[in-house]
């Protein structure tokens, strides 16, 4: 007889913090209705079962067809528009507690090719993951109500977050601050997702069109941290997740994390975790 048996060492916490399913909600496109922009202080998945229509949102709009999962992100307005000869039939999980970046960061490590995000919304095919199987068993955990369903629907969340992580450029942040007013999040997404970039208050004003010194007021007494330290901070955690997960230099990673030298790269390192990048990956 055959037996092969995988010992699980430790347990891991949550990748997803505070994240909680609100709803599950299907729809189908019927020409009796029309749909119109809005957003939510939450986080949506919006999953296209069948037909073919067009995404819209934040002034851009981008086809969508079947095994397409558009990434919504908190206080994002958005709507879908149906094509006449393929309704639109789909599946919403709203999330509270999280937000998504999707990150180029993600690609350099495959090599891949990566376009700017937009930090706000975007786009998988998941045809090939075990997205459709999760949200499949949510429904029938959620029109069944059985003992205990909201607890299975929340582990499913998971198991279809982690299945999203593993096939796409993407990455979830844990957001414990669902106070976050509209502008806050937006330049948090945005740092989220362009860290790697050169940004500055000013390019944060002008990207928001607020003033400086209001928008630092006001990230720093709803984060918690000023925008460039939470780039910064941002900054430091990739830099331990490339430290533990790949063998690039440390002038390689300094460049991916958008720092201007390798040196205030291994400064700031320190400074945050009592230890150089190279004491941290031997440790690691």
């Amino acid at each position: 007889m055959g037996n092969t048996r995988h010992r699980i060492e430790t347990e891991k916490p949550s990748a997803f913090g505070q994240a909680r399913l609100l709803y599950v909600s299907t729809s189908k496109y019927e020409g009796d209705w029309q749909s119109i922009l809005h957003s939510h202080p939450f986080s949506e998945l919006f999953y296209v079962v069948n037909g073919q229509g067009a995404f819209l949102a934040e002034g851009s709009e981008f086809p969508v067809k079947r095994n397409d999962m558009v990434i919504i992100n908190p206080h994002v307005q958005h709507t879908e528009k149906s094509l006449p000869g393929a309704p639109l039939d789909y599946i919403v999980l709203g999330i509270e507690g999280l937000s998504f970046a999707f990150e180029k960061i993600a690609a350099a490590r495959s090599g891949e090719s990566a376009q700017a995000p937009s930090g706000t919304v975007s786009k998988y095919n998941v045809s090939k993951t075990n997205v459709c199987t999760c949200l499949n068993l949510m429904l029938e955990e959620v029109s069944r109500q059985e003992e205990d369903y909201e607890t299975v629907c929340q582990n499913l969340l998971e198991v279809l977050l982690i299945s999203m992580l593993r096939s796409g450029s993407l990455s979830v942040v844990p957001d414990n601050s669902r106070l976050l007013n509209r502008e806050c999040t937006q330049i948090k997404n945005y740092l989220d997702a362009n860290y790697s970039e050169t940004i500055t208050l000013d390019s944060l004003a002008a990207l928001t069109h607020m003033n400086k010194y209001y928008l630092a007021h006001t990230f720093t007494k709803y984060v918690g941290l000023s925008p460039i330290n939470y780039l910064l901070q941002k900054r430091i955690q990739e830099g331990k997740s490339l430290l533990e997960s790949t063998s690039y230099s440390i002038a390689q990673i300094s460049d991916l994390l958008g720092f201007s030298s390798q040196s205030y790269f291994s400064q700031a390192f320190r400074k945050a975790t009592g230890m150089t990048p190279m004491q941290y990956r031997k440790q690691a």
